[in-house]
């Protein structure tokens, strides 16, 4: 199922939809159905904020990037540092949080074995629209994997500690949890993603069975035909995919 995240205009290039669409296609990725788009589907987002508002559970945030940057919190995701739950904030010049705080403590298993657990005493709360009113990625995916009947997300480790607010998201709204598997990420030798650093080049098409083949080793499964034919390639690939070799590890270096 392919879906476009491109609710921030401001980072939306020019061509960058044709050239997703085109690599996806040479790689042999063929999506069942039509595609779906984020910036199509704002009145579903809409929707899910007004749910999330009628239980009480949003907040104006009116914390600077600095000050939460300056604050150690216990998890990845960057929280509401002040009391703007208690005082009075201005709605233009803040980002709307949803309180996870009053929930209950929930976990799913990664289909490689790892917990996942939601702690509202960790994940208290979570931006859902930033203070450009561009709606969070959290908040969009949660509504949409419920409202694509999405029973599986596979996804990179690096998403690993993002999915406890999903967790607490999905409680929130009443939605269903889908299936995670999280699969190491190519890093570079400092840790940072290599698709982020300057070393990262787009893929060459013309390399596509070699590129495909290094993937599925990188991810620890058998080795694949010598073949040119990307689709043998996928048949040998998904009669032997073992998830558990796949998700080994959050990382792999470059």
């Amino acid at each position: 199922m392919l879906r476009i995240d491109d609710l921030d205009a401001l980072r939306n290039r020019a061509g960058a939809e044709n050239t997703i669409l085109q690599t996806l296609a040479t790689f042999g990725f063929e999506p069942d159905g039509e595609t779906v788009r984020q910036s199509r589907r704002l009145s579903l987002y809409a929707d899910a904020l007004d749910a999330l508002g009628r239980r009480g559970l949003l907040f104006h945030c009116a914390c600077s990037r600095r000050e939460i940057s300056e604050t150690v919190t216990m998890a990845g995701e960057q929280r509401c540092v002040g009391d703007c739950r208690r005082r009075g904030v201005d709605p233009s010049r803040s980002s709307i949080r949803v309180a996870l705080d009053r929930l209950r403590p929930c976990s799913v298993q990664d289909r490689s074995g790892r917990a996942i657990s939601f702690d509202p005493r960790v994940q208290a709360d979570v931006i859902v629209r930033r203070r450009d009113g561009v709606l969070a990625y959290h908040l969009a995916t949660v509504v949409d994997d419920a409202a694509q009947g999405v029973t599986d997300v596979v996804r990179g480790g690096d998403l690993l500690e993002s999915t406890a607010w999903q967790l607490g998201l999905q409680q929130a709204l009443g939605l269903p949890t889908p299936r995670y598997l999280h699969l190491p990420v190519v890093t570079e030798p400092d840790g940072g993603k290599l698709s982020k650093s300057a070393r990262a080049l787009p893929l060459d098409a013309g390399a596509a069975p070699a590129l495909l083949r290094r993937a599925l080793e990188l991810l620890g499964q058998a080795p694949p035909p010598e073949t040119d034919e990307i689709q043998a390639i996928w048949r040998a690939a998904l009669a032997r995919w073992d998830p558990a070799a796949a998700s080994r590890r959050t990382e792999v270096r470059a």
